[in-house]
């Protein structure tokens, strides 16, 4: 993929980079889980935290944040990737209830879906990701004995590579209805490699499947670069999300999805705040008002 997403190689792992932002999301996970009006629970994520040291010193509960709430990262930002987790989680259990039996986790990074998840047990769920992150998440599920709800095939392969022969190698059904999840992870692609992705998705579904993916709708990132969401997370975990982010044009993923007769609905984080009653609201220089958050489902004829 060509552009100007920095280049990783295949066996890096979480201690840089994009892997980087996956334990940045597993923290935030981690201290939802232990507020008391947690919105999602991940018994895992600190585990993950605690096991890198990139991140060691990280908090994996609210108490441990001397501002709690008020701190922008893990108050403000760290609620709204529990809230995206808790949207996320609702999806898929409905997409399942609605028949589909495989789960397809696209750049799945600590994804824990597949231990956590109340799925129906023929449920088979396959995590696409880069060897090294894999494999680091292998290592600390391993080391608590953790053990899947369900079937759970991990597909090591870079998704700039062939990762659909990788994924139909091991077993993925193209003709049977699935449940794809892209989480926090378009916006570090070019807007090529994007649309190539979601093309893939689409050629890869049967009827009666169902995508959710995260989009960003800024015409130009560094107009939130003082924001407080990207200042805090730069100064207290050293990522700097708007030099991860790819900064050319987004294509209209929704829109052509609508094109090839797929229903798609878009909603701000905001809507589920309301919905829920927690999470973030809008606020000034806010670097969460252009994050979109898209539902498709490919129709039975």
């Amino acid at each position: 993929m060509a552009g100007t997403t920095p280049r990783h190689t295949d066996a890096e792992g979480v201690d840089q980079g994009v892997g980087l932002t996956a334990l940045l999301v597993a923290a935030s996970r981690a201290v939802e889980t232990h507020r008391h009006d947690s919105l999602a629970q991940d018994p895992y994520a600190e585990h993950f935290v605690r096991a890198a040291p990139a991140c060691a010193h990280w908090p994996v509960r609210i108490e441990e944040v001397p501002d709690g709430d008020d701190n922008p990262l893990w108050g403000r930002f760290a609620r709204y990737f529990g809230l995206r987790t808790r949207v996320l989680d609702d999806f898929v259990l409905r997409s399942a209830g609605a028949g589909a039996r495989q789960v397809v986790l696209l750049g799945a990074g600590l994804d824990t879906r597949a231990f956590r998840l109340d799925l129906p047990a023929d449920c088979v769920v396959y995590e696409i990701d880069r060897a090294g992150v894999l494999a680091f998440k292998e290592q600390v599920l391993r080391g608590l004995s953790a053990a899947p709800e369900v079937k759970r095939v991990p597909v090591p392969v870079d998704l700039r590579e062939d990762w659909a022969g990788a994924l139909t190698a091991v077993g993925y059904d193209p003709a049977a209805p699935s449940v794809w999840l892209a989480e926090g992870l378009l916006f570090y692609l070019p807007g090529p490699a994007e649309t190539h992705l979601l093309d893939t998705v689409d050629r890869l579904t049967a009827p009666g499947s169902a995508l959710a993916f995260e989009a960003k709708l800024e015409k130009d990132l560094l107009a939130y670069r003082d924001s407080p969401i990207y200042t805090a997370t730069h100064r207290l975990t050293g990522i700097d999300l708007l030099h991860l982010f790819d900064k050319g044009p987004r294509p209209d993923s929704a829109g052509a999805l609508t094109a090839r007769g797929w229903s798609t609905s878009m909603h701000t984080p905001f809507d589920f705040t309301r919905k829920h009653g927690r999470g973030p609201l809008p606020a000034p220089n806010d670097a969460l008002e252009g994050n979109r958050w898209i539902f498709a489902h490919k129709p039975t004829p």
